[in-house]
């Protein structure tokens, strides 16, 4: 298999396209198990987020929506709202869709989304409205 067809070569380059990379956490994954590394990276990336059908805003925004509604990996979340923020989502419209979650998946993982990706979001500063709100932030 050649570099162009390597579903690993592939994954990595959709990382690097998503600003993600090779991270500290992968690289202690692929210290413990290569194997599990390369096939996570290779499926995940080089086989389904490189198909043609959506683009990698619309594949990120579905990662999000998958990740927070299970409410289990904050680490997988920050990565994937990261990711979403580098290409070129908003702070507004990724709360939009935590809104959602919350009305589709329940609050508290709604919740904890936004706990979990505070610090992301509140570097963003595309949210006017929330900037001149004047509540003091409670739920």
């Amino acid at each position: 298999m050649n570099d162009l067809t390597d579903p690993y070569r592939v994954g990595l380059d959709v990382l690097a396209q998503t600003g993600a990379g090779q991270d500290a956490r992968r690289n202690r994954v692929a210290e413990v198990a290569p194997d599990f590394a390369r096939l996570a990276i290779g499926f995940t990336y080089g086989e389904v987020f490189s198909r043609p059908s959506l683009d990698l805003k619309l594949r990120e925004f579905a990662a999000i929506a998958a990740c927070a509604a299970m409410s289990r990996s904050a680490a997988q979340l920050r990565d994937h709202v990261a990711a979403a923020l580098h290409l070129g989502w908003s702070k507004t419209e990724i709360v939009e869709l935590l809104i959602q979650i919350a009305a589709h998946a329940g609050v508290p993982a709604a919740l904890d989304a936004l706990v979990w990706c505070h610090d992301l979001l509140v570097e963003m500063s595309d949210c006017q409205s929330c900037e001149d709100d004047s509540s003091d932030g409670q739920v």
